[in-house]
């Protein structure tokens, strides 16, 4: 297909996939004249990602460029290059070190992994963003003086790990590993919006349940 027939595909404006392409964010067309290039639906499908990764979760365009790079990188392992692909999304803030909250919530971390005998997200603890990301949860809930022990962190990481298995059950519904690690990562941005979104409407129905005028 010609450019503008991959806008109209895409809902993409042209100038936008121009700069995608200036940027490496998109591969280069097959030349046809000097001026004009053919693409396919390769394209089309990397598109979609582009757009997931910058206008859906709001990825810097540098960051995004590094998420691709994982993406195409068939020198690593699946488990590398999905951990590489999903750990460049955005995180929040690191741990603030200096807080006596943020030991107390990394012993707690640490110890709700032991509990739920998550060996390997113990292994990479130090370096796992993700890990950083819950201390740092856990830090805020402790200083403000709200339940963040063992017992009432259990439930929520035992939704999580059936949660991960309906996730990577969609990932391996995908062909070839690069098509898995880009269902990774485009189903990492737009399915938490999906999972917040029904965790709100979850509890407001509770509430009606438990103190609405029909309770």
């Amino acid at each position: 297909m010609r450019l503008a027939e991959l806008s109209e595909r895409s809902g993409v404006s042209t100038a936008t996939i121009k700069y995608y392409l200036r940027e490496r964010l998109l591969p280069p067309g097959r030349r046809i004249s000097a001026t004009q290039a053919e693409y396919d639906e390769e394209h089309l499908r990397r598109l979609r990602l582009v757009r997931a990764l910058i206008q859906v979760g709001r990825i810097p365009v540098s960051t995004a460029r590094d998420v691709l790079a994982a993406i195409e990188d068939d020198s690593r392992d699946q488990l590398s290059r999905l951990g590489i692909a999903v750990e460049a999304l955005p995180y929040g803030p690191e741990p603030d070190e200096s807080t006596p909250s943020t030991a107390v919530a990394r012993r707690t971390a640490t110890e709700l992994l032991r509990r739920l005998d998550w060996h390997f997200n113990l292994e990479i603890a130090d370096s796992s963003p993700a890990f950083g990301m819950l201390v740092t949860a856990i830090a805020a809930l402790h200083r403000l003086d709200y339940a963040c022990d063992i017992p009432h962190l259990l439930p929520y990481a035992r939704q999580a790990a059936q949660l991960a298995v309906v996730d990577l059950d969609l990932v391996e519904e995908f062909g070839t590993p690069a098509e898995q690690v880009e269902a990774a990562v485009a189903l990492t941005v737009l399915y938490e919006p999906v999972l917040l979104s029904l965790r709100r409407l979850a509890e407001a129905e509770e509430s009606n349940k438990r103190f609405g005028s029909g309770s």
